[in-house]
């Protein structure tokens, strides 16, 4: 049963548009029938962290919630040369089990570059995290998804012999941080990253207006 209570923490600032919207225990995704992956995936990063985290589950699964036509499957990434990407970043959700294994449903998978994966994106998310252990902050609400480029080739993965389902492979992600201090004021970044070999980069340069990627993403983030 879906998870959906009347509101959520993550969504006080609003939610965008989806053609299905994914209410998880600790964070909520924006789903797309048309790309068959997360639009967007929206989160609260985790405060008072405990002294041990709980160990990654890489417990990747289907989100049955999804219909059959427009889910991922693990085979579609069989020997795709593509991550599993995470939206809402598995080590932003470790205080408990059922938390962090959450974050491994496909739902919340995008096709990634593995360097961008474990590079330049790895390196925002611990970034996001740092900020977000300031004495001054009192919450960090992220939201993160794919960017399509329709005067750009899309590439897919998967198979319509295997699994019936295509994944295209986004040209680059976003990333948008609104944070609240503890006197109330609000300050936000929005990033957009393209999604190639980017190991050791600096993040400044992908900061672009809200507005930039409110554009491309055809959705209204915040």
């Amino acid at each position: 049963m879906e998870y959906e209570p009347t509101l959520k923490r993550e969504t006080r600032y609003g939610v965008p548009a989806a053609d299905q919207i994914l209410y998880n225990r600790h964070y909520t995704v924006g789903y797309s029938y048309y790309f068959r992956q997360a639009k967007w995936a929206l989160e609260i990063v985790e405060n008072d962290k405990p002294p041990i985290p709980v160990e990654r589950f890489n417990n990747f699964r289907p989100d049955y919630r999804i219909p059959e036509g427009f889910r991922a499957d693990l085979v579609d990434y069989k020997n795709s040369g593509q991550d599993r990407g995470h939206l809402v970043a598995s080590a932003n959700q470790s205080n408990s089990e059922i938390q962090n294994s959450e974050t491994f449903l496909l739902s919340n998978m995008v096709p990634q570059v593995p360097r961008f994966n474990r590079g330049v994106w790895k390196k925002l998310e611990q970034e996001v995290r740092d900020m977000n252990d300031w004495p001054s902050i009192l919450e960090t609400y992220v939201i993160s998804g794919p960017l399509f480029y329709f005067d750009k080739e899309v590439k897919m993965i998967g198979s319509l012999d295997e699994n019936g389902v295509t994944l295209p492979i986004p040209h680059a992600f976003f990333k948008s941080v609104l944070t609240e201090n503890r006197r109330g004021t609000l300050d936000m970044w929005s990033f957009r990253i393209p999604n190639e070999d980017v190991d050791d980069a600096d993040l400044s340069t992908f900061i672009v207006p809200t507005r930039k990627v409110e554009k491309i993403a055809g959705i209204h983030l915040w």
